[in-house]
C-alpha cells in the first residue's frame, strides 16, 4: 500500500496536485479529506467521485500534513489500497438517534469482515460521543478497534460536516472499515492534561448535561474553583463556553482509568454545563488545567508504545487532534505533530477536531476530548 499526501488553498490547485500525484502511474481507489468549511469541499468531493475515488472526508478546525499546520486550507492523503480491504459506510443521525445509528453501524462493521477495525469521523455540535462509542461496541457484540474524531468547523460551532461520495451532512457517522487481516491497524488516545484539586461527585445529570456538582450548580462550581467566566447572553439560554477547551473534566472510570469531558456550552438559566459526551450521574470527576509543555513528550512516548520494535514502520498515519492542544500550545503544537510522524517514519495527514475516539493506554475504547489520537496503517 502506497499514500501520498497532498495540500492545497482552492479546488483549483487540489485538483492539480491530485493529478500531479497520479501522474507517475499511481491509481489511488481511497482519499482522506480533511477541509476547511471555508473550502468548497463539495467540489473537492464531487472531482474525486468524478476519479472513482472512495472518499472518507471531514470538515476541520485547523488541518496538518507531515508535521506543517495549516489553516482554512484542504489536505489530502491518497491510497492505493485493495479496494477488497475497506468499505466506506455512510448513516444519517441525530441527537435522539445517536445510539441506535451506532449499533447499526457496529453490526455493518462485524458483517463486512472477519478481523474488522473502523476508523470513524462524526458531524455535528450535540452529538454524543460516548453513545458513539457505546453503540458500536453494542452492535459489534463485544470490544472493537475504534479510532477516529468528531468534524470541525473553525470554531464556529454551528455545523461540521462529514462527507463522503455523494453523500454530506452535520448529524452523520462516516465510518471506514478496514480488513485487519490484510491491514495492520494500530492507534492509541492520550491527553496530558492536569487534574487539579479534590475529587467531587456529578449528583445531577443527564447525558451529557451536568446540573449538580457535589449538590450545587456545576456552572457555577467550574467558575468558582477555576476562576473563569462565561460571557452570559440574556436573550440566549444556550451560550458558548469558550474557555472549555482549557478547563474540562477529568472523569474517573471504575477501571483506574480516566477520560476528559470538554464543557462545550453553558445553560445560563439551568447554570448547568453541557460536555461533549455523557456524564454518568455519581461520576466522580476533578477540574483541569491546560498541560505543561512536557505533554508533548508524554504523547510521543505513548505513540511509540504501540510499536512491536523500534525499527517498525507504517504505510500512513492519521491523526485526530483537540483542538484545545493547538489553542494551548501554540507554535509548539508542529513539535507535536513532527515528532509523531516521525516515531512511525510514514506520511502524515489529520485535522484538529471537536472530540476523539479511541482506545486509552490501557486498552479500552473511549470518548476523548482534549486529546491527541494517532492511527498507523500497514498492509501485511
Amino acid at each position: 500500500m502506497q499514500a501520498k499526501t497532498i495540500k492545497a488553498n482552492s479546488n483549483k490547485a487540489i485538483t492539480k496536485e491530485i493529478d500531479k500525484a497520479i501522474s507517475d502511474g499511481f491509481k489511488p481507489t481511497l482519499a482522506i479529506v480533511f477541509a476547511s468549511v471555508k473550502q468548497d469541499w463539495k467540489a473537492v468531493s464531487d472531482m474525486l467521485n468524478k476519479k472513482e475515488i472512495v472518499i472518507f472526508g471531514a470538515t476541520t478546525a485547523g488541518e496538518f500534513i507531515d508535521g506543517n499546520i495549516e489553516e482554512g486550507s484542504i489536505v489530502m492523503m491518497l491510497l492505493n489500497i485493495n479496494p477488497n480491504y475497506f468499505k466506506l459506510e455512510f448513516l444519517e443521525t441525530s441527537t435522539k438517534t445517536t445510539l441506535e445509528t451506532a449499533k447499526k453501524l457496529g453490526a455493518i462493521a462485524k458483517k463486512a469482515f472477519p478481523n474488522p477495525a473502523l476508523i470513524i469521523a462524526t458531524g455535528g455540535i450535540f452529538i454524543d460521543g460516548e453513545q458513539i462509542v457505546d453503540g458500536i461496541m453494542q452492535g459489534f457484540g463485544e470490544e472493537a478497534t475504534v479510532f477516529g474524531g468528531m468534524a470541525g468547523d473553525d470554531l464556529i460551532a454551528e455545523k461540521p460536516i462529514v462527507f463522503t461520495n455523494k453523500k454530506s451532512k452535520d448529524n452523520a457517522l462516516l465510518a471506514l472499515i478496514i480488513d485487519e487481516d490484510k491491514i495492520d491497524v494500530r492507534g492509541l488516545a492520550t491527553c496530558g492534561w492536569n487534574a487539579i484539586g479534590t475529587t467531587k461527585t456529578v449528583t445531577k445529570s443527564d447525558g451529557n448535561i451536568v446540573y449538580t456538582i457535589d449538590d450545587k450548580p456545576a456552572l457555577d462550581m467550574l467558575m468558582k474553583y477555576l476562576g473563569v467566566d462565561v460571557k452570559i447572553d440574556e436573550d440566549k439560554e444556550i451560550v458558548p463556553f469558550l474557555n472549555s477547551w482549557y478547563y474540562p473534566l477529568q472523569l474517573e472510570r471504575d477501571n483506574g482509568d480516566t477520560v476528559i469531558r470538554a464543557t462545550r456550552f453553558a445553560n445560563s438559566k439551568e447554570r448547568s454545563l453541557i460536555c461533549t459526551g455523557s456524564v454518568p450521574q455519581g461520576s466522580k470527576i476533578k477540574f483541569s488545567l491546560p498541560p505543561e509543555f512536557d505533554a508533548i513528550e508524554t504523547v510521543v512516548s505513548e505513540c511509540a508504545s504501540i510499536k512491536d520494535n523500534a525499527q517498525q514502520r507504517a504505510d500512513a498515519l492519521i491523526m485526530f487532534s483537540c483542538v484545545s492542544r493547538h489553542l494551548s500550545f501554540g507554535a509548539l503544537m508542529s513539535e507535536e505533530i513532527e515528532q509523531v510522524q516521525n516515531v512511525w517514519n510514514a506520511p502524515m495527514v489529520g485535522f484538529f477536531t471537536y472530540g476523539e475516539y479511541g482506545k486509552s493506554k490501557i486498552g479500552t475504547n473511549e470518548f476523548h476530548n482534549n486529546a491527541c489520537c494517532v492511527v498507523a496503517l500497514k498492509e501485511k
